[in-house]
């Protein structure tokens, strides 16, 4: 991590530790179905949802903070052949300033929970709306905070998942650490990556980071200040309806016309 790159750290394990994540892929593309293009992706990370819509035939913007998550999309993309359908944008999502509008918005993974404060989240909301043509659609995937599971964020350092990089043979034990502040209703997280190579030498990185965790009504009285129009809160990819169980909290919401 770096003063210039906060997720500069994260970027080369970023891949393979999401690798295998397409559950939300169908409900996207669903999307990109009905509202067609273009399409903007807010904190494109390294380009895993882009590259399927483009491969659709759809244009998209992909904008993200971090040059170096933007380094391996543009890889990535050049190696698919699909630099035309896809403009790559290093910009901070609550300074949106792009030339175009777009039908489709969109924030995946938790993406949106890096908006700590109030300010935060209202500016990159207010940026979104510029960038929306009229009946736009902008959706938000978080997650669904479970009282029980937060009251376990004690800061314990624990195993995750280990992986195998294909690239270097090398392993990669995950650890992750997080610990819950209520008052703020943010959890800090610190992933500790540890890369052990086929001579036993190991190389450990650190990726602090915080996310802010938002109730269902709380987000529903955001886009409404906003100046959103609410269309639906989801509790799965599948469109299921949100619960108190639900595992996600995808909200569905409209630029008015």
């Amino acid at each position: 991590m770096t003063d210039n790159d906060p997720y500069g750290a994260y970027a080369r394990f970023y891949d393979l530790d999401l690798q295998g994540m397409e559950e939300d892929l169908p409900f996207l593309e669903a999307m990109a179905a009905r509202c067609g293009s273009p399409i903007l992706e807010l904190a494109c990370g390294t380009g895993r949802a882009l590259l399927p819509l483009a491969r659709r035939g759809y244009q998209v913007t992909g904008v993200d903070v971090s040059p170096a998550m933007l380094a391996i999309a543009r890889s990535r993309l050049r190696a698919a052949g699909l630099e035309n359908r896809v403009c790559l944008v290093q910009q901070d999502i609550r300074d949106l300033d792009l030339e175009n509008r777009y039908n489709l918005a969109f924030a995946l993974v938790n993406s949106f929970s890096h908006m700590l404060t109030l300010d935060d989240q209202l500016n990159a909301l207010a940026a979104v709306r510029r960038h929306l043509e009229p009946g736009g659609v902008l959706i938000l995937d978080l997650f669904n905070p479970d009282m029980g599971r937060l009251l376990d964020f004690r800061g314990h350092l624990v195993l995750d998942k280990q992986m195998a990089d294909p690239l270097t043979g090398n392993t990669i034990s995950k650890y992750r650490s997080e610990q819950v502040d209520l008052g703020r209703q943010v959890i800090d997280v610190t992933y500790v990556m540890d890369e052990l190579d086929g001579e036993g030498v190991l190389r450990r990185t650190i990726f602090p980071f915080a996310l802010r965790y938002f109730y269902r009504f709380e987000l529903e009285l955001l886009l409404r200040y906003a100046g959103f129009e609410l269309e639906a809160v989801y509790g799965s990819y599948d469109l299921e309806e949100f619960g108190g169980e639900s595992p996600k909290m995808i909200a569905v919401a409209r630029q008015p016309c």
